[in-house]
């Protein structure tokens, strides 16, 4: 069998540990069990290392993706289970995720459902995230934000360096796992309700998991992002033109400029996405 490692990103959870762990170690007496204290100013590194938990502390907050990425890069196991210490996710679905696993998939992430969000504004967000996160990579996101996953270590430490420090890691590794090619599934959680104060913000990352999206949107390809905007410009120009030949029967400079910039922007895709095959053709000669 697999050596199980799993991780639990923890700032301010002693609450959340106490319960969380026991839980762990009586379900996986077997697996390793790393805690990594993202600067807590609360006792959550001593309940980790009273209940036998390898406890690593940040000397600052730095985030919960560098808690994740520390995680990450400390297991010792061949497969990674990443969930949140904070009291919401259930040890007893972890089964079910490493079920699907060895299935052939190579990360398998727990979906929650409309009553695991934590309100009405994070579900209609969630759901804008998921729909926009499908179209670019031609997958059905089902969950892009759940921070509860399963994931063959060797393939899920190729994408640490493009993994963000703040919450909105698991788009990033979702979407770049998409891209790459590794099968992902997903698995129907129950959500508990959390331990203490939530640390996410709803505007401020929010706005940071819409750029995430766009950043590996881009970065795999270039084109789903470029090509509707120059499209976009194409067209108006055409509008416009189509307008004042017919009310003044001239062609202006206006839609010289628009259908000027939308073959720019098709161009830069494409370059872009030329750019990203050679990345790739290079990464996989290197594996």
């Amino acid at each position: 069998m697999p050596k199980l490692t799993i991780v639990l990103p923890a700032k301010n959870e002693e609450t959340g540990l106490t319960t969380t762990i026991p839980k762990l170690s009586r379900l996986f007496p077997d697996a390793e069990i790393l805690v990594i204290d993202d600067g807590s100013s609360d006792k959550s590194k001593t309940i980790a290392e009273s209940f036998n938990a390898t406890a690593i502390s940040h000397p600052y907050s730095m985030g919960n993706g560098a808690a994740i990425k520390t995680g990450a890069r400390h297991a010792n196991g061949d497969i990674i289970v990443f969930m949140d210490s904070d009291g919401q996710h259930r040890p007893e679905d972890i089964p079910a995720l490493l079920e699907k696993l060895n299935d052939g998939y190579d990360m398998v992430v727990g979906a929650r459902d409309a009553a695991g969000q934590a309100n009405v504004g994070r579900l209609a967000a969630n759901a804008l995230y998921n729909k926009l996160a499908s179209w670019m990579v031609n997958q059905n996101v089902k969950d892009l934000t759940s921070g509860f996953r399963a994931v063959r270590a060797e393939k899920f430490r190729e994408f640490l360096h493009l993994l963000p420090n703040g919450f909105s890691y698991p788009t990033t590794i979702t979407m770049s796992f998409f891209r790459a090619g590794y099968p992902v599934c997903y698995v129907p959680i129950d959500v508990l309700k959390r331990e203490g104060k939530s640390h996410i913000n709803l505007v401020k990352d929010g706005i940071r998991f819409f750029l995430i999206i766009f950043k590996v949107g881009t970065l795999y390809s270039p084109l789903k992002l470029f090509l509707p905007i120059s499209m976009i410009h194409f067209l108006l120009g055409m509008l416009h033109y189509t307008y004042t030949f017919i009310t003044d029967g001239r062609f202006t400079n206006m839609s010289a400029v628009l259908i000027s910039t939308s073959v720019v922007i098709f161009l830069i895709g494409l370059v872009s996405e030329q750019i990203t095959t050679l990345i790739f053709q290079t990464r996989d000669r290197h594996k």
